[in-house]
């Protein structure tokens, strides 16, 4: 029985496009997985292409995805128009042109990617794989170089393995045989040592105080629970507060939010078994904002003008209290 699927035609398909004489930028926006991925793609068009680089969208502050770059030797660098301007070709891994406004002016020849399909945004590009059942794109790039006989070097390897440690959440939200088969393929060619230096450098000292916010502003509605942390320095800063609230006994799902770079952002995370937070994303913004995710974890960004003058943390109250106005108290 093969480790992994075929993707021989996909693999064909793919290499296809990569020119000698052409200019590559991946685009991602940076995570654990997105980083793991580019660095993936980037190896898979060496000696292809006359030049590939990885640009993210968004600005890197979360210590571990620095420690990851760092340490993993991840070159890439932040995405301004002067950059994106020496390139001839771009690609897009770990999300989908509609899922950011900044993806908005290029034309992706390549799009990789596990989030949801929409069919009112549906992909057009050269190459087109997404795979919504995947617990993370670096699981698809396992299979991909797999495929086209690479072996992934120790760094590469160790970036792998951490995104879909990352993007699974150690497996305890959704994922597939494959990702449990990747992960252990992995584990051959990566650096544990490593890859646990970077998992333990997750918070700043001073993003304690947010923790405070959060217990302080920490409500329940209905079965759920809600913490508001205001203004924050860094919207990463939600996700961890977040992720931490979903260890709390018998609550199915979590929002946090605050606002930063005049944007309100929500967090939404559930244990994958009564709400699709994804859905649940969208419905609360209707259209707002972007928003979007999985089952068990989705985000939400509204531009703080849209909320016609009214307080973050009251138009999110409002917006989880319809219908339970009277299930909304304080812990």
């Amino acid at each position: 029985m093969a480790l992994f699927r075929q993707l021989d035609e996909q693999v064909d398909q793919l290499l296809d496009l990569f020119k000698k004489d052409e200019n590559w930028l991946i685009v991602i926006n940076a995570d654990p997985d997105a980083l793991g991925s580019a660095l993936a793609l980037r190896r898979m068009m060496a000696r292809r292409v006359n030049a590939v680089a990885i640009a993210q969208i968004n600005e890197i502050k979360r210590p571990d995805n620095l420690s990851m770059i760092r340490y993993c030797r991840i070159p890439t660098q932040k995405l301004i128009p002067n950059l994106a301007a020496q390139y001839d070709k771009f690609a897009l891994v770990d999300s989908q042109p509609h899922h950011n406004p900044e993806f908005k002016p290029f034309q992706f020849s390549v799009v990789i990617d596990h989030h949801p399909l929409q069919q009112e945004n549906l992909v057009q590009a050269d190459f087109v794989d997404i795979r919504p059942k995947y617990g993370a794109v670096c699981t698809m790039m396992t299979e991909y170089l797999y495929n086209m006989n690479i072996r992934p070097a120790k760094l590469l390897a160790t970036a792998l393995m951490y995104g879909i440690r990352c993007d699974t959440k150690t497996f305890e939200r959704e994922f597939i045989d494959a990702d449990m088969a990747a992960f252990k393929y992995l584990s051959k060619f990566a650096d544990s040592k490593l890859m646990n230096r970077i998992s333990r450098s997750e918070f700043h000292l001073d993003w304690m105080r947010y923790f405070s916010r959060a217990f302080y502003n920490l409500r329940r509605i209905g079965h759920g629970l809600f913490a508001h942390c205001g203004n924050v320095d860094n919207p990463d800063i939600l996700v961890i507060v977040a992720d931490f609230f979903t260890r709390v006994h018998n609550v199915p799902w979590v929002v946090v939010s605050g606002t930063a770079d005049d944007k309100l952002v929500c967090i939404f995370r559930g244990d994958g078994l009564r709400r699709d937070m994804g859905t649940m994303a969208q419905k609360l913004m209707n259209g707002l904002g972007s928003a979007g995710g999985h089952k068990q974890a989705a985000r939400a960004e509204v531009e703080l003008s849209a909320l016609d003058g009214v307080d973050p943390e009251i138009f999110m109250l409002k917006r989880l209290g319809q219908g339970r106005k009277s299930a909304i108290r304080r812990i």
